[in-house]
């Protein structure tokens, strides 16, 4: 599977293409942001980076049962691993690539983008991306950033994930929320920095306001008959193939409870004990592939038209000389 290939820049948006699976229904994607209870933004004010290294992980036992529900639906998906835990853990990056995941990037320290410059945005991208390569010997071909913070005023990001070799972004989601107010950005893939497909995860547009249904704190809070109809209604009556996404810490209803806000209490703890159950219908009830393969078509038409060159080489194939 060729995902890249050389020419001319691609019109925005991309045309609505769809993967079909033989029994009908459209391929979706699921994803997982694989991070720790403490590395959220949720917990910032409380623990400080520094203070990561003392604090119990986590992440190592979650990541694993995240591992096993997948396989037991036989679902493989993208997860996107923070350099951090990828540093620590690499038996856990790879793993993921044995299992047939894809391996995708999820900054290293967590930080904000709208909150960084551009040279602190590419020495922490190009941290993490090198740490999960190294980990796997596979390419990364695809950056979520922290809390969805690719927001209007960030477009240099765009221009910094092409120069380090993405070809895609999964770093926004269009509705109005205090973290990652983004309301009037397109809900389907389209073109950014010439190079690169933005990729956004799922959300539904009614009564002229666009609502999450992606996944995450969605999942957790809302009951499963939320999550389930908005993305049968994505898949059926808008022929739009969705991206999902989860955390690790939120199939951990025993995670230690920080001293945060109330706010902060609310977003990361609420519906813990369910969701891990919620998963596994999500897993059950629909199609799901890696990014990679449900929307290769658009990647191999996004990079083919690039004024940018790439490898050609597929979403199995270990990093050789040519794609340093």
């Amino acid at each position: 599977m060729d995902l890249v290939r050389e020419g001319l820049i691609l019109p925005d948006p991309v045309s609505r293409t769809t993967s079909v699976e033989p029994n009908g229904a459209l391929l979706n994607s699921i994803t997982v942001d694989v991070e720790d209870y403490f590395h959220t933004e949720a917990m910032g004010d409380t623990i400080s980076r520094d203070q990561w290294d003392r604090m119990p992980t986590h992440v190592e036992r979650n990541t694993e049962r995240m591992f096993e529900l997948f396989a037991a639906q036989g679902v493989r998906g993208t997860f996107f691993f923070l350099g951090w835990v990828a540093e620590r853990f690499p038996h856990l990056v790879r793993q993921a690539a044995r299992l047939g995941h894809e391996l995708g990037c999820h900054s290293y320290w967590h930080r904000l983008v709208y909150r960084l410059s551009p040279q602190e945005f590419r020495e922490d991208t190009k941290r993490a991306k090198s740490v999960i390569e190294d980990a796997s010997g596979m390419r990364v071909l695809g950056y979520r950033a922290p809390s969805f913070s690719l927001v209007p005023g960030t477009d240099w990001a765009a221009e910094v994930l092409a120069d380090l070799g993405f070809c895609y972004d999964s770093s926004v989601c269009p509705i109005n929320h205090d973290l990652y107010n983004n309301p009037d950005a397109p809900r389907v893939p389209h073109s950014i920095a010439g190079a690169l497909l933005e990729l956004p995860v799922a959300t539904l547009s009614m009564w002229g306001r666009n609502f999450p249904v992606g996944g995450g704190g969605y999942l957790r809070v809302m009951p499963y008959g939320y999550t389930h109809w908005g993305l049968s209604r994505l898949n059926r009556k808008e022929g739009f193939r969705a991206i999902v996404y989860t955390h690790p810490w939120e199939i951990d209803p025993e995670q230690p409870r920080l001293p945060a806000s109330r706010r902060s209490r609310f977003r990361q703890y609420t519906g813990l004990a369910t969701t891990a159950g919620k998963l596994k219908r999500l897993l059950k009830g629909f199609r799901f592939a890696p990014i990679a393969e449900t929307f290769s078509e658009e990647l191999a038409s996004n990079s083919s038209r690039s004024t940018r060159t790439f490898p050609r080489e597929s979403l199995t194939n270990p990093i050789s000389s040519e794609t340093v």
